[in-house]
């Protein structure tokens, strides 16, 4: 798989499918518009970026071979999955600005990062692709990242009017939850 075409309709394809990254990009744009949620894309670029080139070097390997590190990684990320699930199901994280006190911008930068810092698919991910391709391809993933995700807020902040309203903000409130919920046990019976 030397084609760089693959490599971008491949790297497309998995930025694109619904993950938690995604309801947290979707969640920040609702609640912040499209520059709230740009802090929260680029920590889900950058921590993308990072994985990637962790998984270049000896320590994704470590993290390949060893069941235990796997193991460690795995329950830590979906703690943390479990732990945005339930914030998210018993707050209204889809209400406006005005209803809803808004985090920093370094907050929602480090809340995105640790989506893909705690996640051990990414690192095997990036094992079973970069390898085939130079290392220019782990910053274009990072920039494919932000212009997808920065697609998705932009959506997200056209459908803000229903997802703001007392209905809309409660069910998109509760998918989110359960979502992120469903990812951490997920994760969680996660195998190698």
């Amino acid at each position: 798989m030397h084609s760089y075409g693959l490599f971008v309709l491949f790297a497309t394809l998995i930025i694109l499918s619904p993950g938690p990254g995604v309801i947290l990009t979707l969640s920040n744009a609702v609640r912040l518009g499209w520059t709230g949620a740009v802090p929260g894309i680029l920590g889900i670029a950058s921590g993308a970026f990072v994985v990637a080139a962790l998984s270049a070097t000896s320590l994704g390997l470590i993290l390949s071979a060893s069941a235990t590190a796997f193991s460690v990684l795995k329950y830590a990320g979906a703690a943390y999955l479990l732990y945005l699930g339930f914030k998210s199901w018993r707050s209204d994280r889809f209400r406006t600005l005005q209803a809803v006190r808004p985090s920093r911008a370094g907050y929602r930068f480090l809340e995105a990062a640790s989506l893909q810092f705690l996640n051990p698919k990414a690192i095997f991910f990036f094992l079973a692709v970069f390898p085939q391709f130079i290392d220019t391809e782990q910053a274009f993933y990072a920039v494919l990242v932000i212009v997808v995700h920065g697609s998705y807020a932009l959506l997200a902040n056209a459908a803000k009017g229903w997802l703001s309203s007392p209905k809309g903000s409660w069910l998109a409130a509760k998918v989110s939850g359960v979502t992120f919920a469903g990812f951490g046990l997920l994760m969680a019976l996660a195998t190698r």
